[in-house]
Parts: C-alpha cells; structure tokens; sequence
C-alpha cells in the first residue's frame, strides 16, 4: 500500500501515472458505505488504452490494473475498481 515500508520496490513510474489517471477520471459515488471514486475495470482500461498521454496497449492497461490492485491503490467489488486514497496524494513517494 502507498506509504507503507517493505521489502518491494516501488512501482514503476508509468504505473503511478496510471494510478493518477484513473483517479482523476473516476467518478464521484455515493453508498450506504459512504462516498469514495470508483470506475468499471473495463472502462478503466479502455481509457488507459485510449490517453494520448500515456499511450498504452491493452494488455499494458492491464498489467498496470493489476499491480494497483496488488498493492492496494484500488480494491475490486464486482467489476468496479473503487480508489482507496482519494483525497491524497500519495503516489510520488511510494
């Protein structure tokens, strides 16, 4: 997770701009959990794929999904990805 101490190293840069990304085209939600950001895995990579600025292919899109998740920038309910530090930035230390 962002922030935390341990023996992995830290995810690539391209991964973090992924993760800022996605974040900021998230959209806002609101549950009887709470509110927080969240975006359909599919739409996700469909939108990484399709950034001129990071110019992905899919299975990169992919790939980069993954290792956020491994690491706890998102968590999956059903097929959505929901972001798990919303308000922070936290990426750029990682």
């Amino acid at each position: 997770m962002p922030g935390l101490d341990g023996p992995r190293p830290p995810l690539p840069e391209w991964i973090l701009e992924c993760y800022e990304y996605l974040r900021s085209h998230a959209d806002e939600r609101a549950d009887e959990v709470g509110s927080g950001r969240s975006i359909e895995y599919e739409a996700a990579v469909d939108s990484l794929s399709a950034s001129r600025k990071l110019m992905l292919e899919r299975e990169d899109a992919k790939y980069a999904l993954a290792r956020l998740l491994e690491r706890g920038y998102f968590y999956e309910v059903d097929d959505e990805l929901r972001v798990t530090m919303p308000d922070q930035d936290c990426c750029r230390n990682n």
